[in-house]
């Protein structure tokens, strides 16, 4: 379904979203995407941050006692990612 609404920009360059369809948001935060001379305006989904926990994988190598390490074990290509 696609609606459109033209609004007014203000001088500090706001504009006002429809109620009816930020209702349908769990968020109050947007994304603005820039796409040449068009913007697109999407909801952020909050997130739960247990959804995070195992899902980055830390390889064997690694220091965790030292951010360094750890942070350029993080940038090593592993498998078949390319570099």
């Amino acid at each position: 379904m696609s609606e459109s609404v033209v609004k007014r920009v203000d001088a500090q360059g706001r504009i006002a979203l429809p109620i009816s369809w930020r209702k349908e948001w769990r968020s109050r935060k947007v994304v603005l995407r820039r796409r040449g001379n068009r913007i697109e305006i999407t909801p952020m989904e909050p997130h739960n941050p247990s959804d995070l926990f195992d899902s980055i994988e830390v390889p064997e190598d690694v220091d965790l006692s030292d951010p360094h390490t750890l942070g350029k074990g993080f940038m090593k290509p592993r498998g078949n990612e390319i570099p």
